[in-house]
């Protein structure tokens, strides 16, 4: 009987014929069977509870000892940091190799109320930095005595940071794109204003380079406001069957007293057969406008020749802007869809740009499912590849 209960066995204890001398001792043993069987219940179940609440988590949760030691972890936690080893019974400081996030878990057990850090943290199979909040609270607290350990709460803010860096190099472009051409304005205003009103070549220089800039602010907020509905509602694309070649038609169209300042040749090399896709027209109308303007814009000079194509293969429309420009150096490549960026910086404000352009057509390619990428060598012109899908 006695063996029983030694070996975890806590089922009821009968004993058939007590005899007198251990009836009482039979009666207690007894209830302590019983006891023991309701505290292993009560075990299991907050166990089965506990992990039932760690596993449903999307936070990652640690708890560790008075000794700084680790003796739990959810899963969570552990596809965040791909731990290579199990930290179970092995400390902090060695887990994690950081210093705030021990700082934290220290204070905590030794003032018995709750604190937090930022950390840093190189996942070592991605081997990409992410940023976490961590907080730590007591476990146990008792006014008095010191924690029996703490519990530590880890939020992955690595999108987050991110989004914010984004938003702040946002601000920081839109602010320094808006400077230039307000501080010209200004400076032109201050001029007429000093007397140059009574020098007429003067005066409409002056409201000629201000009627530039105007208008260039005007581009930069109709590009703002088009990246911005697309990033907020996605593109709103009335979709319906469209014939590329006849929308790239337009386009030239569009932009037929430029080409023909600059002396440009524009080839369409289209397939006798019609490609019609299902797609937002005037979209795809802005793709060709962006993608044809840049080329006109940062061109070769002299023979300025572009090739627009179109080919269908199986369910896609593969669309090629290509000019025999100077190219894309190979260090920009990587970069040329992001908003305001510029190869040539001076040059490109010179030219009216904005830095948009190519950021609005990325964004209209992905709203249809599609995808855009660039091919250039340096010193051989550029190539634009637009794919979109026949149907959607």
């Amino acid at each position: 009987m006695l063996e029983r209960l030694a070996n975890r066995d806590f089922r009821p204890v009968i004993l058939q014929h007590p005899l007198g001398f251990f009836r009482r001792t039979s009666v207690n043993v007894r209830r302590i069977s019983e006891l023991l069987q309701r505290q292993d219940q009560q075990i299991a179940d907050e166990g089965f509870s506990l992990r039932a609440i760690l596993g449903s988590m999307v936070e990652g949760v640690m708890i560790v000892d008075a000794g700084e030691r680790i003796r739990l972890i959810n899963d969570a936690l552990a596809r965040m940091f791909e731990f290579p080893h199990s930290p179970i019974n092995r400390s902090i400081l060695e887990v994690f190799l950081n210093p705030e996030l021990r700082q934290a878990v220290e204070a905590t057990l030794r003032e018995g109320r709750s604190h937090s850090a930022q950390i840093q943290y190189r996942v070592g199979g991605s081997g990409i930095t992410k940023a976490f909040e961590v907080y730590s609270s007591a476990l146990n607290p008792q006014a008095g005595r010191a924690p029996a350990g703490a519990v530590v709460v880890f939020h992955d803010v690595t999108q987050l940071k991110a989004l914010e860096a984004v938003r702040r190099e946002f601000v920081a472009n839109v602010s320094h794109e808006f400077r230039t051409p307000l501080a010209i304005i200004g400076g032109y205003v201050e001029t007429l204003l000093d007397g140059a009103l009574d020098d007429r070549s003067m005066a409409e220089q002056s409201l000629r380079v201000m009627e530039r800039h105007c208008r260039r602010l005007n581009f930069l907020i109709d590009d703002l406001l088009s990246i911005s509905r697309m990033e907020n509602r996605g593109a709103d694309l009335e979709l319906r069957p469209v014939n590329v070649k006849e929308v790239m038609e337009r386009v030239i169209e569009q932009l037929a007293p430029e080409i023909e300042e600059r002396g440009m040749l524009i080839e369409l090399d289209f397939p006798e057969d019609s490609i019609l896709i299902e797609a937002d027209g005037r979209r795809l109308e802005q793709i060709g406008l962006n993608l044809l303007t840049n080329a006109l814009r940062y061109g070769a000079t002299g023979d300025n020749r572009v090739t627009i194509s179109g080919r269908v293969m199986e369910n896609w429309m593969e669309l090629r802007f290509s000019d025999n420009g100077p190219g894309i150096p190979l260090s920009d490549q990587p970069h040329i869809f992001e908003r305001f960026y510029r190869v040539h910086k001076d040059r490109s404000r010179d030219a009216g740009g904005t830095g948009l352009g190519l950021s609005i057509v990325k964004h209209i390619t992905i709203a249809h499912g599609g995808e855009v990428s660039l091919l250039s060598e340096p010193g051989k012109g550029a190539t634009f590849i637009v794919r979109l899908p026949v149907s959607r």
